[in-house]
């Protein structure tokens, strides 16, 4: 009995290591800009089914690229505090078993989504792990402080992926909402790495906040946070967003900024300052903003 129990134990340690592996919070950030994606292009409720298959299959892909990236990055993750938890860190996990599951859950995902959606929405997929797996993790994260702007293209992937797996094309308002998601990843992630800004240092990682000062850092993030808001804007008349999406992006915008700015302020007068208060905020206003494009299409008004 006793070692029935320690064999559970040790299946339920492997398999939680395996989902640690794939980043599942990430994933759940990129599955909640896919749904109302797909509402949005089907201009009212698409299929359950095919909801249902594109977040499978885009949970998938992002996995795969989150567990290739733990691969890549397991040096790094050696040094930071913020990844001493991760399991090639911890050794729950082999190098060996990480890749094999690496490899095994991109390939599933692109069958997957090419089986139950489209061609398209799986050829977007593949391209989204590469553009994370070679162009970030390997080619522009040790090499450059953007590294952040131009890697996070992988991130704006899943709205494609979305509109792919309804419409079987592509269109002008998936690329507005590429772009929203492309200008908010930067003041998302910049605070993130102000508070981690030693031990991106120590592992020899160039991010903004370790090649620049607390004052330019905030100065890049409040640029950033308007370019997206009027990104959010250019939805309004390209995609004939009503008058919910436009109350909520005009709102939830104007609040983004003034946290931006708030946090600008508190560093060029050398005070405390608080990046993580901007760096949740970000992520509770494109939840509201994405909540508002999957919510307007369905509406009467």
């Amino acid at each position: 009995m006793p070692d029935a129990r320690r064999t559970t134990t040790s299946l339920r340690r492997k398999v939680a290591a395996y989902v640690a592996l794939t980043k599942p919070r990430v994933i759940e950030l990129l599955l909640v800009v896919t749904a109302p994606t797909m509402i949005l292009a089907a201009g009212g409720l698409p299929d359950l089914w095919l909801v249902f298959a594109t977040l499978i299959g885009g949970a998938m892909s992002a996995g795969s690229a989150g567990a290739f990236n733990c691969y890549i990055d397991r040096d790094i993750d050696r040094v930071m505090r913020r990844t001493k938890g991760r399991p090639l860190v911890t050794g729950e996990l082999t190098d060996r078993e990480a890749l094999v599951f690496a490899y095994a859950l991109g390939a599933a995902s692109i069958v997957w989504l090419w089986a139950f959606t489209n061609w398209l929405a799986a050829a977007l997929s593949l391209g989204a792990i590469l553009l994370y797996v070679v162009f970030y993790s390997l080619i522009l994260k040790r090499r450059t402080a953007q590294n952040i702007v131009w890697g996070g293209v992988a991130g704006c992937m899943p709205v494609l992926i979305g509109w792919a797996a309804v419409t079987g094309s592509l269109d002008w308002a998936p690329f507005i909402l590429f772009l929203i998601i492309f200008l908010w990843t930067p003041p998302h992630y910049w605070p993130l790495s102000m508070k981690y800004k030693d031990d991106y240092a120590a592992a020899g990682v160039p991010m903004l906040a370790v090649v620049r000062g607390r004052a330019q850092v905030g100065l890049q993030v409040i640029l950033y946070a308007w370019a997206t808001v009027a990104a959010t804007l250019l939805l309004v008349p390209i995609a004939g967003m009503g008058v919910l999406y436009t109350a909520v992006a005009l709102a939830t915008g104007g609040w983004f900024i003034y946290e931006t700015h708030r946090l600008y302020g508190l560093a060029i007068r050398g005070e405390e300052v608080s990046p993580m208060r901007v760096f949740h905020g970000s992520i509770v206003y494109l939840s509201l903003l994405f909540l508002a494009v999957g919510i307007d299409p369905l509406l009467p008004f």
